[in-house]
């Protein structure tokens, strides 16, 4: 069966290299960051196009010709920007409203209203779930004749991804009922760790880029934070300097009783369990428990161990030429990026619903 996808949201390709590993043909992927274009076509077989898809939700028929003419089934791929719904982004000078991103998801919406693939995929933070504009899209699939999956509450370890990233994952179909299905590791003894993930990279300090990958790269550290560090072991928090005396470490911040209850800012990782929820400021020493568990390394994770606790392979082509990338750009990447191998289970439970429906007939005429 000729199992064919688009991507919407793109980005640097982490689900459509995920969908290509269990065999699904992704055709296209769609992003209106232009500077996606490498990172994607170099590690998919799929082409790239700089679009808002508020365009292609405006022009069906375009999406349309975005698939093969002998497509059994057409997967749409469309996980929408999750920063208007993560608690972890909203300003306190902006509604969610105001975000320039809140409407996309209303987009797919629209595009799946007029278009009607066989199959549509979703990945987005936890909280979307409580959003009037994914309500409607659920609705709208209801409407159409969707069966949509149950089992969408996605704790990522037990799908293999070592990390402790909680997502909402959904699937719909119009050819009969799909879901994601039993996860691979459901006991936290098979938890994949971050040792078990990073621990054989070579050893590099603050500030350094590794001679032989260049996304092995961690920030430099203030004077202070670099004491910070130094004052830490994997799975303590700030605490353990007022404990030491050395309440000059402290922020402002944990002074306040109302700062008192963040402890994860300044950490280091535990190194046998999964890693925190990868953000896209995972290589900023404070912006979470992103220092690294060996207190010989004693920095914040660089790019490339985030990439892999996201579980993109090793060597993932993100950047063409070293000089031009930039660290902001590549955190946002692959924070951003649903995690591959999660990519893999989704097109994994495709593959599944499709065996499935081969399956009905001959029990019919059982």
């Amino acid at each position: 069966m000729n199992i064919s996808a688009v991507d919407l949201f793109c980005g640097a390709g982490g689900l459509s290299y995920g969908l290509e590993q269990v065999g699904i043909s992704v055709e296209t992927g769609f992003d209106n960051n232009p500077a996606c274009r490498y990172p994607y076509e170099a590690n998919s077989n799929a082409d790239f196009r700089s679009m808002n898809v508020e365009k292609l939700a405006r022009d069906p028929e375009g999406l349309r010709r975005q698939y093969p003419w002998d497509a059994d089934l057409k997967v749409l791929a469309a996980c929408a920007p999750c920063q208007p719904y993560s608690t972890l982004s909203h300003e306190k000078d902006k509604t969610r409203e105001e975000h320039d991103k809140w409407g996309l998801l209303d987009e797919v919406r629209k595009i799946v209203e007029r278009f009607e693939p066989d199959v549509l995929a979703m990945e987005n933070v936890l909280q979307v779930r409580n959003d009037g504009i994914y309500n409607q899209l659920v609705e709208k699939l209801t409407d159409l004749g969707y069966f949509v999956n149950d089992d969408k509450n996605v704790y990522c370890p037990e799908y293999g991804v070592p990390q402790k990233r909680k997502r909402w994952v959904l699937l719909a179909s119009k050819e009969g009922p799909i879901e994601l299905g039993d996860p691979p590791c459901p006991d936290e003894t098979e938890y994949p760790t971050v040792r078990e993930t990073i621990g054989h990279l070579p050893p590099i300090e603050y500030g350094e880029t590794h001679p032989d990958n260049p996304l092995h790269q961690s920030r430099s550290l203030s004077e202070l934070n670099e004491e910070r560090i130094e004052n830490m072991e994997p799975g303590e928090d700030w605490t353990v300097w007022e404990e030491k005396g050395k309440e000059h470490l402290l922020l402002e911040c944990h002074k306040k009783e109302s700062g008192r209850s963040y402890k994860a800012p300044y950490g280091r990782m535990s190194p046998d369990e999964p890693a925190p929820t990868i953000t896209t400021q995972f290589y900023n020493y404070g912006s979470g428990r992103f220092g690294h568990y060996d207190t010989d390394q004693n920095r914040a994770l660089s790019l490339l161990e985030g990439a892999m606790l996201q579980t993109f392979p090793e060597d993932y082509q993100f950047i063409e030429d070293p000089e031009e990338a930039t660290v902001t750009q590549l955190g946002q990447w692959i924070g951003n990026a649903v995690p591959p191998l999660l990519g893999q289970h989704i097109g994994e439970a495709i593959l599944d619903h499709v065996d499935a429906g081969k399956r009905e007939p001959a029990l019919a005429d059982d």
